[in-house]
């Protein structure tokens, strides 16, 4: 029996067969309708920067150099050996790569990204980011696998097939990227190293076997042939492919990861999402070597980071593949304001995301963190953007979905963010941003706060977040007339202690620091 003839009869697989002592997880495939449409050329690649990446230290507040040195002492880095962006925002010193595709007009930053009662446990979180869900919410799905699930229930019936022959993500490493699990199965086929791809044996025929394991048995046979067929398809694109960048670090592990993508991509590989990793952010201590904080662990994963992605661009513009490819990172959390005393930060909230390419509207979004000297040891980053927003903008933007569609698959509050541009030739004008007018009085206050904010006729979200990033309080979820508006809280709502007032529309978002005496 042919392969493809055998597909049709299959059940669905969810285990991860080997090939050459490689894991390869037997995958779903579908057409995508317009989310990966054959004639849509698009492709997202996504960093995990695993462990919690200290944003503080990534993206760096240059107009808070002076309390950034007060409460972070042992791990502060001065403001003559930050790499400047623009007068108010820097990088660290290791990422100069990452400098060398902001001046070229590919990279977007985005400031303070979380969402509402952050957990700092990192597998919780990380469950949270990959499936997109609330925070009290569990959700078995991610939030790229819930999308296809909705539209090709039925999977794996007739694929691969003729027509969609290619895998529909690839993670690059051995184990399946969660956000592309789906009810049945992982959408997602996990490879280390396409160079040494072999071809699985189908189980041996037994009678006996059979007839007791019919349904187990043509679960792993299905597995295998698809994973064979899958396998046959990447293989060939890895020998069509070819590299052209010389700045791929050697002996990088993430390097090797992105050259594997540029190389599938070069030969033809039709796949839409790659997933890759690069773990080690969890850093509780030796974050910066004693005597000299421009280097240590957060150092070196930050040079390997930028450097990877600096050769990745530059793979894909010799190439001339850059119009078709979109980057973005992400991490579990971000970590304290405070450092602690092992040179390290520990678990903390919202950290910035990055993301790269052609069509990136390059650009950095959102304001600096406001930064006392007598914060806590607890408080992290309050969250400027929720994470599920970023997710919509891309699935709008880029793969154009319905602002509906996206809103039934993550969650109707999301923002639209200026993230991607026209990649016309003939249009690279950047999408407007949307600011908000909003300031907060007295501060500290004790018997009342009142807030004041313009509205241009819309929907709002007005919430008090508290230094651990939990939202204690809705203080309105309504559409506004246009003008000016306050709201006042009575002081005995909360208890003494630092907060965050935030105000959200579908477009914009503001956060400002308040003290509750």
């Amino acid at each position: 029996m042919k392969r493809r003839s055998f597909l049709k009869k299959g059940s669905l697989i969810a285990v991860t067969p080997m090939i050459a002592g490689i894991p390869v997880s037997a995958m779903q495939r579908s057409s995508l309708e317009n989310f990966i449409d054959p004639e849509d050329d698009k492709i997202l690649v996504l960093i995990q920067l695993g462990g919690g990446n200290d944003g503080l230290a990534t993206i760096i507040p240059k107009d808070q150099q002076d309390k950034l040195a007060a409460i972070r002492d042992n791990i502060f880095i001065p403001e003559d050996k930050v790499i400047g962006l623009t007068d108010t925002v820097g990088l660290h010193p290791s990422m100069q790569g990452l400098k060398e595709v902001y001046d070229q007009g590919k990279l977007n930053i985005l400031q303070g990204v979380g969402y509402p009662d952050q957990n700092r446990s990192h597998f919780r979180s990380s469950d949270i980011w990959h499936t997109a869900s609330n925070s009290n919410e569990f959700l078995t799905t991610g939030w790229i696998g819930r999308y296809l699930d909705s539209k090709y229930a039925n999977y794996p019936d007739a694929y691969p097939n003729d027509d969609y022959p290619d895998p529909f993500a690839m993670t690059i490493g051995t184990i399946t990227s969660e956000t592309c699990q789906g009810h049945s199965g992982n959408f997602s086929m996990a490879i280390s190293n396409p160079d040494r791809l072999g071809e699985l044996n189908a189980p041996p025929s037994n009678a006996e076997a059979a007839a007791c394991y019919a349904t187990k048995l043509d679960f792993i046979a299905t597995a295998i042939q698809q994973t064979n067929e899958y396998g046959e398809v990447v293989k060939a694109a890895d020998e069509l492919g070819n590299n052209m960048s010389t700045k791929y670090v050697e002996g990088s592990s993430l390097s090797d990861k992105l050259k594997v993508v540029a190389k599938l991509i070069s030969g033809g590989l039709k796949t839409k999402i790659y997933v890759v990793s690069q773990g080690g952010y969890d850093t509780h201590a030796n974050q910066v070597e004693e005597g000299d904080v421009t280097v240590g662990e957060h150092a070196a994963l930050l040079q390997e980071l930028s450097d990877a992605i600096c050769a990745f661009q530059d793979d894909l513009k010799l190439m001339d593949l850059e119009k078709r490819v979109v980057g973005m990172t992400y991490s579990e959390f971000g970590r304290r304001l405070r450092s602690n005393g092992s040179f390290g930060t520990d678990h903390g909230t919202a950290a910035p995301m990055m993301f790269f390419g052609e069509c990136i509207n390059p650009i950095i979004h959102g304001d600096n963190v406001e930064i006392d000297t007598e914060v806590d040891d607890f408080e992290g980053v309050p969250m400027q953007f929720d994470f599920r927003s970023a997710y919509g903008t891309i699935m709008m933007d880029w793969f154009g979905l319905e602002r509906s569609t996206v809103e039934n698959l993550l969650f109707f509050e999301f923002q639209h963010l200026p993230i991607i541009r026209n990649c016309s030739p003939t249009s690279l004008e950047h999408p407007a941003i949307d600011v908000f007018d909003l300031s907060t009085s007295p501060n500290p206050f004790e018997n009342y706060l009142h807030i004041n904010f313009t509205s241009k006729g819309e929907w709002l979200r007005i919430s008090i977040f508290d230094s651990l990033g939990a939202e204690v309080k809705v203080l309105s979820d309504q559409k506004f007339s246009e003008g000016t508006h306050k709201i006042s809280l009575a002081g005995h709502e909360l208890s003494s202690g630092v907060y965050f007032v935030r105000i959200q529309s579908k477009t914009a978002q503001k956060t400002k620091r308040v003290v509750k005496m």
